[in-house]
């Protein structure tokens, strides 16, 4: 006889694991909850690899709530996340975000600011003459503004927080089961269960795609198109002798953005949507730091101008390929089927929320913390015809 969970959650890396420890968490949730993991090692996860940042300044106003609990989590996560009394380390430094602008983007940036100030985010327009003085290691030349953030921003250690939602979450009663899902069972408008690799049939009451970039092979399981593919990025690794104090995470005119690291910097770039292919492997490629990133930097901040490259690494964006924001709650003609997906980049950020946001879906049938159905999985927005529009993508 199959084994049966009232949730199996496919993908345990950060999105996935913070579903399964906000359903096991929350005092109405009485059922099972099974989160497979194809790769429990999360040697090659999105959520190891990326850069561990959280941001508010967003132009889209469920974005910015989504990651204003991000923020809210990861500075009491001790609330949320101890276990035994020992709570995760997940050393979040508070440095901000700074968004640099031309003249041609200067109207965006006040546009988005004025978005994100009345919902609440903290973070103040700076002419060239403030950027300069609070950054005197900065080359102003050709901006028109920036937006620093103030608080509620900055990185942390991503690989940290996951392990820290799994480890609450089987306390918690989770179950994490190191196989991989190869069918999907459904009968018209109800999905009946999964097929594991080596477990076999397991049945579920709900089932929840979070398999990052491979959501959309998942969906594909259950017959069901989305728009999600795996994009490699690139991360770079440099020393710089000289001296850059108070440096926030900074994203260039061009999208290069850079932020330190220790006493390192680590940088990268989105390419251009020519030359971004599906692409599962992680093979380095050093073209964008030659041709790209570190001439831009170098122009930005002179002190770049003179760096050692000393490591680099490739990750995954679990990638929506129509509007780049998430895909989130049921499908409409698979009540059971849950969608959480399509992040381009901001999953660990906003995976507290999300997390919650799929908990409540699963136990209400509707948000109660955040209104997230802007995100919804629906044939007008994945058609193209009515995308999410979020302007500051980095």
């Amino acid at each position: 006889m199959a084994q049966v969970y009232d949730v199996v959650i496919v993908g345990g890396g950060g999105v996935g694991s913070a579903i399964a420890y906000f359903l096991t968490a929350h005092p109405e949730f009485r059922g099972t909850v099974a989160v497979v993991e194809r790769d429990p090692t999360y040697a090659n996860c999105s959520t190891t690899r990326s850069a561990g940042s959280v941001r508010q300044q967003f132009s889209t106003p469920a974005n910015i709530e989504l990651s204003k609990f991000g923020a809210h989590f990861l500075k009491h996560i001790g609330d949320y996340l101890a276990v035994d009394g020992e709570v995760p380390q997940i050393s979040f430094r508070e440095n901000g975000y700074l968004f640099l602008a031309s003249e041609s983007g200067r109207a965006v940036l006040e546009q988005n600011h004025a978005v994100q100030k009345a919902h609440g985010a903290d973070n103040v327009l700076l002419p060239p003459s403030s950027l300069a003085e609070r950054f005197p290691w900065l080359n102003t030349e050709g901006l028109a503004l920036g937006s620093l953030g103030l608080s509620n921003e900055g990185w942390f250690d991503p690989y940290a927080l996951l392990q820290g939602y799994k480890r609450k979450a089987r306390a918690q009663g989770a179950i994490y089961l190191s196989d991989e899902v190869v069918a999907v069972a459904r009968r018209g408008g109800r999905i009946l269960g999964v097929t594991l690799k080596s477990a076999g049939g397991v049945a579920c009451g709900h089932m929840v795609d979070a398999a990052g970039p491979f959501g959309g092979a998942v969906a594909a399981l259950a017959g069901v198109a989305l728009p999600v593919r795996p994009r490699k990025r690139f991360v770079y690794v440099f020393d710089c002798r000289a001296p850059v104090e108070g440096c926030p995470l900074l994203i260039d005119p061009t999208g290069v953005w850079v932020r330190p690291e220790g006493r390192q910097f680590i940088c990268g770039v989105s390419p251009d949507e020519s030359d971004d292919p599906d692409c599962e492997d992680l093979e380095l490629d050093y073209r964008q730091w030659e041709e790209i990133v570190w001439p831009t930097l170098a122009a930005r901040i002179p002190a770049f101008e003179a760096v050692k490259l000393t490591n680099a690494w490739a990750g995954h964006y679990d990638y929506n390929t129509v509007d780049q924001n998430a895909i989130l709650g049921p499908h409409p003609e698979i009540g059971n089927l849950l969608f959480a997906n399509g992040f381009s980049g901001h999953g660990i950020q906003q995976s507290p929320a999300v997390g919650r946001a799929i908990t409540e879906l699963i136990l209400y049938g509707g948000y109660r913390s955040i209104e997230l159905s802007v995100f919804a999985y629906s044939e007008e927005r994945l058609s193209g015809r009515r995308p999410v529009r979020e302007l500051n993508v980095v």
